[in-house]
C-alpha cells in the first residue's frame, strides 16, 4: 500500500526515458470498488494529461508509462482525488462524525485502488513532508501524538461524492447514528443541490433534524429547492414554530403550494401560526448581549463582565460566536459560576441554542420563552450572526400594552 502524498508530484516518464510532466492528480471511479482508472499529469507550460492507469508499467522512483500511451477524459462516474477528496471533511459512518482527509490510501496490488484515508496527524505530516525527532519531541511538549488514524473506504461517506448517480451505496442505516448537527455544519459548506441529494439518503425524520440545525438562510435555499410535495413531508416532522419561522421566508406562492400538501391537522396549527406573522419580534430586540469566543476562558469571560456589561440592565446568558460571528453556543451565568477559572468556555456552553428570527411572531417567541424555560432569545440573520436579543420583560410589556 501506497500513500498518495507520497508519489504525488512524481515526474511521470515513458519507459524510454522521455519526461513528459508530474503527476498532478489521480482519478477513481467513485463506486464501493474505487479502483484508479487515471493519472493526471501536469506538463509543461501548464498542460494537463489524462492518462489511463492501464499504460503505467511501475511506480518506483519514476512514475514509467509506455511510451505509446493515449490520452483520455474524466468520464461520468469518475472523480478527481484531489479536488474530490483530499483535505475534505467527510463522514466516518463507523465512527458517527465528521473528519478530515489528510491523505489517502492508495491499494497497488494488481490494479490501482483506494483503500482508504488517513485523518490522523501523522497523515498531515506526511502531506508537508515534516517529521524526524524535532518534531515528535514538538507535538509530545504540546501532548499531541504523530498517530495515523486509518479509515477504510467502507467506513466513509464523501458529501463530493453525492453527485447525480454517482455515490457510495448500502451506507444508509449507518449515516442515521451521525448527530444531526454535525450533518447540517456538514451540508453548510457544500451548494444547495449537493445539500439536497445528501438529504434524500436519509430517512424523511433525520432529515428534517438535519434541516432544523441549518441556518434560516440555507433552510429557504433547501425548501426552495425541495418540491412542494417534499418539503411538506419535512415540515410534518419540524417543530411547527421552526417551520413557521421557514416558511415564512418563502415565497407566498411556494408557501401556499407546501401548505397544500399539509394534512388538515397540520395544515390547521401552521395557519394559526402564520396569522401570528402580523406581530413580528423586530420591534423588541436590545442590543444590550454580551459575545465571547469558545476558546475563551471563565476567567477571561469574568474580566469581560466586568468591564462591558456595568450599564446593562439585565445579563442573563452569555452567547458565544465564532470567527465568522455565527452563534455557535450559549450559557447562563449561573453554570459560568460553577466552573473552574481555567476551563474553556466551548466545554460547557450550550450548542442547540434555541433562537428566533426578525420575522418570528412575537406569539411564537413567547411559546419557546415558556417551552423551554428562558428569560432571553438571541435574534439572529440568515447567516447566523446575532442582531440582538429579545427579553421576557420586554414582551412582557408590549403583551401588556395590547390589554391596557
Amino acid at each position: 500500500m501506497i500513500y498518495f502524498s507520497e508519489i504525488h508530484q512524481k515526474k511521470v516518464v515513458t519507459e524510454d526515458g522521455i519526461a513528459i510532466g508530474h503527476l498532478e492528480d489521480f482519478i477513481f471511479l467513485a463506486t464501493d470498488n474505487p479502483l484508479v482508472t487515471k493519472i493526471v499529469v501536469r506538463g509543461s507550460e501548464a498542460q494537463k494529461l489524462i492518462i489511463s492507469t492501464d499504460y503505467i508499467i511501475r511506480i518506483n522512483s519514476y512514475i514509467t508509462i509506455e511510451k505509446e500511451y493515449m490520452t483520455s477524459y474524466l468520464e461520468e462516474n469518475e472523480l478527481y482525488l484531489v479536488k474530490n477528496l483530499l483535505d475534505k471533511q467527510i463522514i466516518d459512518i463507523k465512527g458517527n462524525k465528521i473528519v478530515r482527509v489528510n491523505d489517502v490510501a492508495i491499494q497497488d496490488k494488481e490494479r490501482l485502488a483506494i483503500a482508504g484515508v488517513d485523518i490522523g496527524l501523522y497523515g498531515l505530516a506526511r502531506r508537508l513532508k515534516i517529521g524526524g525527532d524535532a518534531v515528535v519531541k514538538l507535538l509530545r511538549f504540546f501532548n499531541m501524538k504523530l498517530t495515523s488514524e486509518f479509515l477504510s473506504w467502507a467506513d466513509i461517506q464523501p458529501l463530493e461524492l453525492i453527485r447525480g448517480k454517482v455515490r457510495l451505496r448500502g451506507q444508509e442505516e449507518k449515516m442515521q447514528k451521525v448527530r444531526p448537527e454535525d450533518l447540517a455544519d456538514y451540508l453548510e459548506r457544500t451548494n444547495v443541490i449537493n445539500a439536497g441529494k445528501f438529504l434524500k439518503i436519509l430517512d424523511t425524520e433525520k432529515a428534517a433534524e438535519v434541516v432544523s440545525n441549518l441556518n434560516i438562510n440555507y433552510q429557504t435555499s433547501i425548501f426552495k429547492h425541495f418540491q412542494s410535495d417534499k418539503a411538506a413531508r419535512m415540515i410534518t416532522f419540524i417543530d411547527p414554530d421552526e417551520a413557521v419561522d421557514v416558511l415564512l421566508t418563502l415565497s407566498k406562492k411556494k408557501r401556499e403550494e407546501i401548505m397544500g400538501y399539509l394534512e388538515e391537522p397540520v395544515r390547521n396549527q401552521i395557519e394559526r401560526l402564520l396569522d401570528f406573522s402580523k406581530n413580528p419580534i423586530g420591534d423588541l430586540i436590545t442590543t444590550e448581549y454580551l459575545t465571547v469566543a469558545p476558546e475563551d476562558t471563565v476567567r477571561q469571560v469574568l474580566d469581560i463582565i466586568r468591564k462591558t456589561t456595568a450599564d446593562f440592565s439585565t445579563l442573563d446568558y452569555v452567547y458565544v460566536v465564532n470567527k465568522k460571528l455565527e452563534l455557535v453556543g450559549v450559557f447562563s451565568l449561573h453554570n459560568l459560576v460553577l466552573q473552574d477559572l481555567e476551563t474553556p468556555i466551548y466545554k460547557f456552553m450550550t450548542q442547540n441554542v434555541v433562537v428566533i428570527h426578525m420575522t418570528t411572531p412575537l406569539e411564537i417567541a413567547v411559546k419557546k420563552m415558556l417551552k423551554y424555560k428562558l428569560y432571553a432569545l438571541p435574534v439572529i440573520s440568515q447567516e447566523k450572526t446575532i442582531q440582538g436579543i429579545v427579553t421576557i420583560d420586554d414582551i412582557s410589556s408590549s403583551i401588556l400594552k395590547k390589554f391596557t
